[in-house]
């Protein structure tokens, strides 16, 4: 037994042991966590719950291509997560701890995670310091577009759009100062600001920062007021939103000498010559966003713009096998989607990708149709989605289209 897996299950032995001590404390609600204490005192609270995403996957190729195959199908757990959350010392001091356990969340070891599994989704502290100020300090996910912050319990597709796999900022080390408002005579009208600065290398990295750091500003405008149960961050309208409510949002992200190939995300760009900052080539990368959410009467339309550019975009080194790239250009992703009375939910999505034209790479659309049945809302689930996917060459001719088709069963606790 590996290093990993001994300490999940001394974790889970000492859950389950501090459980049954506690057994007139633990929250009986389905979907409200597991385990739920709060001091005598008032002075620390616990919260623990965990989640999993059982999916399978198939797609096949629509045109024929020689020497390729047709067609790929699979099972997996998306995703397997135990959460922990609550205060400390006061009220006014809340933290938060995701950890991925299972292989898709573990992700890549190499030297820059000290040759370790990426466990650590989420460790945050969050401490509102005065009247309306937060201020956030740890690995947690930054104030990029609004399809990434919604959490992957939360989502009414199977997963996110291809806008949120090629230009998301995801998560990384640093600090958040969160702020909110609200204005006119009946307090609805409200704003929101996000500022963050980072480490610009994404989450889990133990070495030196090769690069520059990363900033991030976000504005929201909610104008008639807020979401019921924070449905600005919830895909679909599963509270059924009795007056219509709108969020209007932008962010923009500055990584300063970026050292990976989105941003912050993506793989290190070596330099195998050697030529600058240890080996690695780096740009000035910029990413900008612009998202809404509306929701009224089951009915939800959420909308994303994303862009990113780079100072520099093509890398070579001394050596001319030595190259690398920035993934450049612009996306957007359209969705609505209706819940039905009896909590059935049809729902569809368009998404673009549109490259720059000093990156090599070929344009892409996307068509999904989705239906989920919704048990005990976002708790349990099953969802099903069907995505025609069009990949065009420069010249706008198709060369690969393909059909994937996905279902999957969602329960968090």
């Amino acid at each position: 037994m590996n290093k990993l897996n001994k300490s999940i299950l001394l974790l889970t032995l000492i859950l389950l042991s501090s459980m049954s001590f506690a057994q007139d404390t633990v929250s009986t609600k389905f979907g409200n966590g597991l385990y739920n204490v709060v001091s005598k005192d008032g002075s620390w609270s616990i919260k623990f719950g965990l989640r999993i995403q059982s999916l399978y996957v198939g797609e096949n190729r629509i045109n024929d291509i020689d020497g390729v195959m047709p067609g790929t199908s699979s099972f997996l757990i998306r995703r397997a997560r135990l959460k922990f959350g609550g205060h400390i010392f006061s009220p006014k001091l809340k933290y938060k701890i995701e950890l991925g356990v299972s292989n898709k969340d573990l992700g890549k070891v190499d030297a820059t995670t000290n040759m370790a599994p990426r466990m650590i989704l989420d460790a945050v502290l969050k401490w509102n310091f005065y009247e309306n100020f937060v201020l956030w300090a740890g690995q947690t996910k930054l104030p990029g577009n609004r399809e990434r912050v919604i959490s992957s319990a939360n989502m009414e597709f199977v997963d996110r759009s291809m806008l949120n796999s090629y230009f998301n900022i995801d998560r990384d080390m640093g600090i958040q100062l969160r702020h909110h408002i609200t204005l006119g005579e009946s307090k609805k009208f409200t704003i929101r600001e996000i500022f963050s600065v980072s480490q610009g290398e994404g989450r889990n990295v133990v070495q030196n920062n090769y690069g520059g750091l990363q900033y991030t500003g976000r504005l929201e405008i909610l104008p008639f007021g807020k979401f019921a149960s924070k449905g600005d961050y919830s895909g679909g309208d599963l509270k059924r939103e009795k007056t219509p409510k709108l969020s209007l949002a932008a962010t923009y992200n500055f990584n300063d000498r970026a050292v990976k190939n989105r941003g912050s995300q993506g793989s290190y760009m070596v330099d195998a010559t050697a030529g600058n900052l240890d080996g690695h080539f780096n740009s000035n990368v910029t990413t900008i966003y612009v998202d809404m959410m509306f929701k009224y009467k089951g009915f939800a339309v959420m909308g994303e713009y994303a862009n990113r550019n780079a100072d520099v975009i093509n890398h070579f080194g001394a050596d001319s096998t030595s190259s690398a790239s920035v993934m450049v250009g612009s996306s957007m992703n359209l969705s609505l989607s209706h819940l039905m009375k009896n909590n059935w939910q049809i729902a569809a999505r368009y998404t673009s990708y549109t490259p720059h034209a000093d990156y090599s790479d070929n344009a892409e659309q996307r068509y999904t149709f989705g239906v989920s049945k919704y048990v005990v809302g976002h708790s349990l689930k099953v969802q099903a989605d069907i995505t025609y996917k069009m990949e065009d060459d420069p010249i706008g001719s198709t060369t690969d289209d393909k059909l994937m088709y996905r279902l999957q069963i969602d329960f968090h606790f």
